[in-house]
């Protein structure tokens, strides 16, 4: 009986937990794995039941006095640079930014946590999105992968040094 009992409690805890993280991711930020579509298409993508996030962007009129031009080098130099190792807790994460233009244009993984099936499952998952976040973002500054609580941090600080290394 009082194994049943622990049982239900456990059971709801966990209903609970999940509840409360699904409040609190969607009414932060877009949780990773959404389409998005911006405004002015509300034909949800054909085939499937993925999960649709309609996002408008605020509109701005063109100022056609003032030009803004890239800078001409970007914020890294071009080359590779390999970031420090950053403990996983299940292994460890290791990463090398590759920068063209003075851009961060690739980020690979040259060690990652893959011994286990758990790792496997959410470094397959978490790793190629926090990769797409860095290059669009240009930096290090990226959002943890819900699932990925020691991977996240630690492709951070690998990736930061080697950003570190790249700079201009």
């Amino acid at each position: 009986m009082k194994k049943f009992i622990l049982s239900i409690f456990v059971i709801a805890s966990f209903g609970f937990y999940v509840i409360w993280q699904g409040a609190n991711n969607s009414s932060n930020n877009l949780t990773m794995g959404t389409t998005v579509i911006p405004s002015g298409n509300t034909n949800p993508p054909s085939g499937g039941s993925t999960p649709v996030a309609i996002v408008s962007k605020p509109k701005s009129t063109p100022n056609p006095t003032s030009v803004v031009s890239p800078p001409k080098n970007g914020i890294y130099n071009d080359g590779t640079y390999i970031g420090s190792v950053a403990d996983a807790y299940y292994g460890n994460i290791q990463v090398e930014a590759i920068i063209s233009g003075g851009r961060l244009v690739d980020v690979q993984f040259l060690d990652y946590p893959q011994d286990r099936g758990t790792s496997v499952r959410i470094n397959s998952r978490a790793l190629p999105i926090l990769k797409q976040e860095a290059i669009a973002a240009q930096s290090a500054n990226v959002n943890g992968v819900s699932g990925a609580s020691e991977t996240s941090p630690a492709f951070i600080q690998s990736l930061t040094s080697a950003l570190s290394q790249a700079k201009a």
